[in-house]
């Protein structure tokens, strides 16, 4: 499966594309914002991640800059599954390109994927010392939850505080309180 936005094509990953992605995703700031990914990060874990069996009902994606000549290599998205089991969307965007709207973008055209597979609503959050990642959700209709759990990060080496959030009005959202906005 393809996706393309404005500035971005979407696509699977595959094996050739390991060094790229030990590169773009293999800085300690990337990858501790991440629950699964360790540190460091190596060719032969970008060789792992990109050789994992498909599943149709939890696509993934790396995300690449189009660009007037090779696509580059920027990020990735996804649909996983949270500690729950619940349908979660997760992404990542390579050091160099935070701040241009690449996460927001990307997550957009999931989570249109995710619709048109009817996954139901999705859940999402983020580790607390990430506020940037807060506001790419909220920008994509998430709200929080005000529930703060702890999630482990193998790149942090054990658990840190994640704030959950959830779609407007999906089935996770009518089980939380409301929130005000700061």
């Amino acid at each position: 499966m393809f996706s393309r936005t404005p500035r971005l094509l979407l696509r699977p990953g595959w094996v050739e594309d390991a060094p790229a992605l030990t590169r773009a995703i293999g800085q300690e700031a990337v990858v501790r914002n991440l629950a699964h990914a360790p540190w460091p990060y190596t060719l032969e874990d970008a060789r792992d991640f990109l050789t994992l069996a498909d599943d149709p009902q939890q696509p993934r994606f790396l995300v690449f800059a189009r660009t007037g000549g090779a696509p580059r290599l920027v990020g990735g998205v996804g649909i996983g599954r949270d500690p729950d089991g619940a349908p979660e969307i997760g992404y990542w965007v390579e050091r160099m390109s935070w701040g241009l709207g690449y996460a927001t973008e990307a997550s957009r055209a999931v989570l249109d994927i995710a619709r048109a597979m009817d996954l139901g609503p999705l859940v999402a959050g983020h580790f607390l010392d990430n506020p940037a990642s807060g506001r790419v959700l909220r920008k994509l209709g998430f709200r929080p939850t005000g529930r703060i759990v702890q999630r482990h990060s193998r790149a942090r080496g054990g658990p840190a505080a994640f704030a959950a959030y959830a779609e407007e009005g999906g089935v996770a959202d009518l089980d939380m309180p409301r929130l005000r906005a700061a």
